[in-house]
């Protein structure tokens, strides 16, 4: 293991510094390098810009998995870190505007069902071809909204695209609902526009 990242403690709304204090904790333990992880959608915490300056002071903080809603995040994580770092954009649909506000990669929960379309418009965006890069990001959102079109989980939705893909992993777990039997169909079709659209800009 390389690093650590992590999201605030959860069910209890603690004070910045006791959040500082869990955070400093894992690292003493762990001795790793440590990224945090922001996503104020799930945890109820947005990290705050002081809280973030103070991390960042600390040798073992090399950098942010950005997965708050605005993007101008990540560029208040680069430019005001005091220090070089990482910042990972979160949001999947939010992928090609993160890059271009300064994250140096994404980290997304639907990235593996296609690679490819991210490696692309990763790849547009290094070369600056930003029109393209948006085109994919577009189909990458309009994936999305089918894949969480579903009565089952997403993750379960993904699970069986990537076995139709020859990637078998298994079904979701519960507490997350799998595909109901009158939706497998439906994860054909899914596939199949997923294969479409990696046709389509990976040529």
């Amino acid at each position: 293991m390389d690093a650590l990242a992590a999201i605030p403690p959860i069910y209890f709304g603690l004070p910045e510094h006791a959040i500082e204090a869990y955070w400093t904790s894992m690292m003493e333990v762990t001795n790793l390098d440590f990224i945090i992880y922001n996503i104020p959608q799930t945890t109820g915490y947005a990290l705050s810009e002081n809280l973030f300056k103070r991390m960042m002071a600390k040798e073992q903080v090399i950098g942010v998995k950005n997965s708050s809603m605005p993007v101008m995040d990540i560029n208040m994580w680069k430019l005001r870190a005091g220090k070089d770092n990482i910042v990972f954009s979160g949001p999947d649909e939010q992928f090609v505007g993160g890059r271009v506000m300064g994250a140096d990669a994404g980290i997304g929960g639907t990235y593996g069902v296609y690679p490819e379309l991210l490696m692309e418009a990763d790849r547009c965006v290094r070369e600056d071809d930003l029109e393209k890069a948006l085109q994919i990001q577009l189909k990458i959102n309009d994936l999305i909204s089918e894949l969480t079109s579903f009565k089952g989980n997403l993750y379960d939705v993904m699970k069986l695209i990537l076995a139709k893909r020859g990637v078998s992993v298994g079904r979701a777990r519960n507490p997350l609902p799998h595909v109901e039997d009158d939706e497998m169909d439906h994860v054909e079709v899914v596939r199949q526009h997923i294969d479409d659209a990696i046709a389509e800009f990976t040529k």
